[in-house]
């Protein structure tokens, strides 16, 4: 997270929290003409076999974040406030979290580049909380990457397990018909206007 979006975590997770849920993390986008403020929150830990985020939820936390953001101004100018659920992508913004997401699939972008990449895609190994590290396998190989240096980090959804893709046939690929009379010729001549 950004130094702005890590401040505006700080000021709103307990009002997230005085609602029962769990603030997971903030974007700041700032832009020409207004910024975008999102919010990512979840059910707390011991309520996500029973319940996820709803609408009403996500409605609960803008009237009561919006109304803080009003006191506190803690951005100038224009910006557009979402609320919404992590979703089966979920990002990942800290430490703990990426704990939790153990043996998973994420995609992480870099804010400096490590190993000649700002992206990668791999499994998350193991979180080292002392040294602020993760330990990713990235193309069969072991990456250790800093927190302070991941940008954005997203969970990568097993679509076919999770029943929205087709899974992969097993059976031998399907070979292309021939073409039976191959030839370089156009297949009719069409007449020209004059």
């Amino acid at each position: 997270m950004s130094d702005k979006a890590t401040e505006i975590a700080n000021l709103l997770g307990p009002t997230v929290d005085a609602l029962g849920l769990e603030l997971l993390g903030v974007e700041y986008l700032p832009a020409p003409g207004g910024a975008t403020l999102r919010l990512y929150i979840d059910v707390l830990i011991a309520e996500q076999d029973e319940r996820t985020i709803n609408v009403e939820d996500c409605e609960r936390v803008s009237r009561e974040v919006s109304a803080q953001m009003d006191v506190e101004d803690p951005i100038s100018g224009n910006y557009t406030l979402e609320v919404s659920s992590p979703g089966v992508d979920r990002p990942l913004f800290n430490l703990q979290q990426f704990g939790q997401h153990l043996g998973q699939n994420v995609k992480v972008q870099l804010k400096l580049p490590q190993e000649n990449r700002r992206r990668l895609q791999g499994r998350i190994d193991s979180v080292d909380a002392e040294q602020g590290t993760i330990s990713f396998t990235v193309d069969k190989t072991t990456l250790v990457v800093s927190a302070d240096n991941i940008d954005k980090a997203r969970i990568m959804p097993d679509w076919v397990a999770l029943g929205l893709a087709p899974s992969k046939p097993t059976g031998p690929a399907k070979q292309p018909k021939p073409n039976k009379n191959p030839s370089n010729e156009p297949a009719a001549k069409k007449p020209r206007a004059e």
